[in-house]
């Protein structure tokens, strides 16, 4: 059974930094292209950043693109977001995506991918 349960979100000033964990069980993470989304009741949910399982490509929303860095961490089955130079319209509550479809390429729709975390929620005072 495949589980993510994200961590690190808080209060931070604009300009400030975070760093979100996923922490994932599962069989062959190693093989899965994870992402993060954000998202807040009553909002469209947004792509933020995707890391494939082959060969660590990356992808990043052009609103994080720079300030935002996507990793992972196949032995601790861990993926994480670090966020720098956070800005207000950061805040929003922040998801750890699984794709477990060994497709080639990342995706920026959520609908392709399998499970979610709970959320952890990253708010910005400006």
């Amino acid at each position: 059974q495949v589980q993510l349960v994200e961590s690190g979100g808080g209060h931070v000033q604009a300009g400030g930094s975070l760093r979100l964990s996923c922490a994932a069980s599962g069989y062959r993470f190693n093989f899965w292209n994870m992402g993060w989304f954000r998202h807040t009741p009553g909002r469209n949910g947004e792509f933020v950043a995707a890391i494939g399982w082959k060969d660590g490509v990356t992808d990043y929303a052009d609103s994080v693109k720079g300030r935002f860095t996507i990793s992972r961490d196949n032995a601790k089955a861990a993926v994480y977001l670090q966020m720098n130079n956070l800005k207000s319209e950061d805040t929003d509550v922040y998801y750890c995506a699984a794709d477990l479809s060994v497709r080639d390429t990342t995706s920026r729709f959520g609908n392709d991918y399998d499970y979610w975390g709970q959320g952890t929620q990253v708010t910005t005072a400006s």
